[in-house]
C-alpha cells in the first residue's frame, strides 16, 4: 500500500454518466492508494436555477480568461450542489468499502490571492466585486487522514486574505493540491477520451508542447485543462493524464493524453 494520495479531478458534467464498472475501478484502486477526489459543478449548477445556463453568468476579463460571475448567493448554491453531490458520491464509494468525507477547500486547505477587478460587460471593461481568485497556496495538513481505503472530496473553493470565500477554477486547485500533497500524478477525468490536435488523438505529449497547444489552438473547458497540467507539473507532478476511461486504465497510460515535463 502507498501513502502518495492519487488525485483525480471530476467534472461535475461527468458524475451522472460514469457506469458502475467505473466506480468500481476507483475503488479498487483506492483500496491501496489515498484518494482526493476535486469535484466540478458547472452542470449541477444550471440544473439548480436556468440563470447559470445564461451568458451573462460567465465574466470575460481583460486578458480574456472566462469566469463564473460569483457573488455570495452563487457561493451559497456552489454550497448546496456540492452538498448533494458529495452525498451521491459518499453511496457510490462507501458501497465498496471506501469511507469519504467532503472538505471545502475555504476550511483552511486552499488559499486565493486577490482576483481580477475588471471584466467586460455590454462591450465595457468596468469594475466588479466578483468573488474569484488565484490559488496562492494549499496546506495538506488540513487533510488529515490520507490512507488506502479512505477518499477526500473536495470543493475548490477557497478563503482570500480578506477572509472572503471566493470560487476558483476546480482543475487548477486539483493542480494545486496534487502538488501540495506530494502527488505522482494528477487525472483529470473529463467527457472527451483524449486530448485532440488537428482532429487528431494525442496519447503523449511535454508540457512545452501542450503549453504551445493551449496558446494557439486550445479552446473552452480543454485550455483551462492545459493550463492546470502545466501547473500541476510545475509543482514537482510527474505526469497529467486528461480522458474519459476507468482510472486504472488512464494511469496505466493505455488510453487518454498523458502529459509529462519531456
Amino acid at each position: 500500500m502507498s501513502n502518495i494520495p492519487t488525485v483525480v479531478k471530476l467534472g461535475g458534467s461527468c458524475l451522472d454518466d460514469m457506469s458502475p464498472a467505473w466506480w468500481d475501478d476507483l475503488a479498487h484502486h483506492g483500496r491501496s492508494h489515498p484518494l482526493i477526489l476535486v469535484h466540478g459543478w458547472s452542470k449541477p449548477l444550471k440544473q439548480l436555477s436556468s440563470r447559470y445556463s445564461e451568458p451573462s453568468a460567465i465574466l470575460r476579463d481583460r486578458y480574456g480568461n472566462q469566469s463564473r460571475w460569483t457573488t455570495p448567493e452563487v457561493i451559497a448554491d456552489i454550497k448546496t450542489v456540492s452538498a448533494a453531490m458529495g452525498e451521491q458520491v459518499f453511496g457510490l464509494l462507501e458501497q465498496r468499502g471506501i469511507t469519504a468525507e467532503r472538505v471545502l477547500g475555504s476550511d483552511g486547505l486552499v488559499r486565493a490571492g486577490q482576483g481580477e477587478r475588471w471584466w467586460w460587460r455590454d462591450k465595457q471593461l468596468v469594475e466588479l466585486d466578483n468573488l474569484v481568485g488565484p490559488i496562492t497556496e494549499v496546506d495538506p495538513s488540513a487533510l488529515k487522514n490520507l490512507q488506502a481505503g479512505h477518499c477526500y472530496l473536495v470543493t475548490p473553493l477557497a478563503r482570500n486574505s480578506a477572509g472572503q470565500e471566493v470560487n476558483t477554477d476546480a482543475d487548477r486547485a486539483a493542480a494545486a493540491i496534487a502538488g501540495a500533497t506530494e502527488a505522482t500524478s494528477l487525472t483529470l477525468v473529463t467527457d472527451v477520451a483524449h486530448l485532440f490536435i488537428d482532429g487528431e488523438p494525442v496519447r503523449q505529449i511535454s508540457a512545452q508542447a501542450a503549453a504551445e497547444f493551449r496558446d494557439r489552438g486550445a479552446t473552452g473547458g480543454m485550455r483551462k485543462k492545459l493550463r492546470a497540467a502545466g501547473e500541476a507539473l510545475d509543482r514537482g507532478v510527474d505526469r497529467v493524464v486528461i480522458g474519459s476511461a476507468p482510472i486504472s486504465d488512464l494511469l496505466a497510460g493505455t488510453t487518454g493524453t498523458v502529459i509529462t515535463r519531456t
